[in-house]
């Protein structure tokens, strides 16, 4: 768990002081009216919101980076694909490649969307250990079992790491090297990602046993939370505000661009 998501949970700065119900609230609205915004006009306003929320929360650079890394990868094909295929102006052309104005104008709001989306997520479950992240959850009506799955996900895949680093360690000392393809890598990748299934479904239903035996399920008392102080109402009042403004002035611009 030493990469996990709340590492740096212990941070002193006004997000990881705020009211883990307050910020859950804010900041998850914040993040659908991100969603929303579709206009070029606005995207530098919620790129602009997104800088400021994660120097408030004070969480170092390098944070950012590892965790947009491999996120990254899923949204490539689209950056590489719409300028391609996308539109009829063609920007520019080598041979056979053309790129088209018209895709390069879909795929910028994509990516400015992901990045403050997955960056803002951050900033929730960075700022706050998560078991109280999802105990707040639990206190705004989610349902038990949504929480607690969420929790042993992010528990167990750790684990499920730390053995396919072992395994591949173990293969690499036996002379594997996964960079040669062929029809006998394939067979030992295809046997690995198997194993790890089978052990996987085998731990889950061993912990599931565990957590029952232990009396999983039943009902128990939940804790009291405090209060909500006013400057935590406050901030969330201000992110929902914000949010709202961003929705309308994507509802008002539409019609002005289309």
């Amino acid at each position: 768990m030493q990469h996990g998501l709340d590492t740096y949970a212990g941070l002193q700065s006004p997000i990881h002081r705020w009211d883990p119900r307050c910020k859950f609230v804010g900041l998850m609205a914040l993040i659908f009216a991100f969603s929303a915004v579709d206009v070029l006009v606005l995207l530098p306003v919620i790129l602009l919101l997104t800088g400021i929320l994660y120097k408030i929360s004070r969480l170092p650079g390098c944070y950012l980076r590892q965790r947009l890394h491999y996120p990254g990868y899923f949204l490539l094909g689209a950056i590489v694909l719409l300028p391609l295929t996308t539109g009829e102006t063609i920007l520019l052309e080598l041979g056979w490649l053309r790129i088209r104005w018209e895709g390069i104008l879909a795929a910028v709001p994509i990516v400015v969307r992901f990045v403050c989306i997955v960056t803002v997520t951050l900033v929730l479950f960075g700022t706050s250990p998560l078991a109280s992240t999802l105990r707040a959850m639990r206190s705004l009506g989610i349902p038990g079992l949504i929480t607690d799955m969420m929790l042993l996900f992010y528990r167990y895949l750790y684990d499920l790491l730390d053995r396919l680093r072992q395994v591949q360690t173990a293969m690499r000392l036996r002379g594997f090297n996964p960079k040669q393809l062929s029809w006998r890598t394939l067979r030992v990748l295809a046997a690995l990602t198997g194993t790890l299934l089978v052990t996987s479904y085998e731990q889950s239903e061993q912990v599931y046993q565990a957590m029952r035996l232990r009396g999983y399920g039943q009902p128990t008392a939940q804790r009291a939370w405090p209060p909500i102080q006013r400057g935590d109402a406050i901030a969330v009042t201000i992110i929902l505000a914000i949010a709202a403004a961003l929705v309308l002035a994507q509802i008002w611009l539409t019609p002005a661009t289309s």
